[in-house]
């Protein structure tokens, strides 16, 4: 039952801006964490950021700075604000949410870096 829905994936210049957002639906409790993961051609996936129920955040160290992540609780939705794009930020996005012993995966949005 559980869902997740990701938008905001998109062409953007190098220096500009977007926004991913991931909605999960079909939750009775609230998640642990939820995080966003990329995965660019030719490379394994890698996390990007994460935050707890209690706010608490964790980023890349190619990313601090630049991407921001947020999550609204009451609907349990995350946030990765991404500022200042790079062409080696191009890959596809991912969204997972989990509690210690589950995670659910979205399907992945595609971010690409191009001038």
């Amino acid at each position: 039952q559980v869902q997740l829905v990701e938008s905001g994936g998109g062409l953007v210049q190098p220096g500009g801006s977007l926004r991913l957002s991931c909605a999960a639906s079909g939750l009775f409790y609230s998640t642990y964490v939820m995080g966003w993961y990329r995965q660019a051609p030719g490379q394994q996936r890698e996390l990007v950021a994460t935050i707890t129920n209690s706010g608490r955040t964790n980023y890349a160290d190619s990313v601090k700075g630049r991407f921001n992540i947020s999550r609204d609780n009451a609907k349990n939705t995350a946030y990765l604000q991404m500022n200042s794009l790079k062409p080696e930020d191009t890959a596809v996005y991912y969204c997972k949410i989990a509690w210690p012993t589950a995670e659910y995966w979205g399907q992945g949005t595609q971010v690409t870096v191009s001038s």
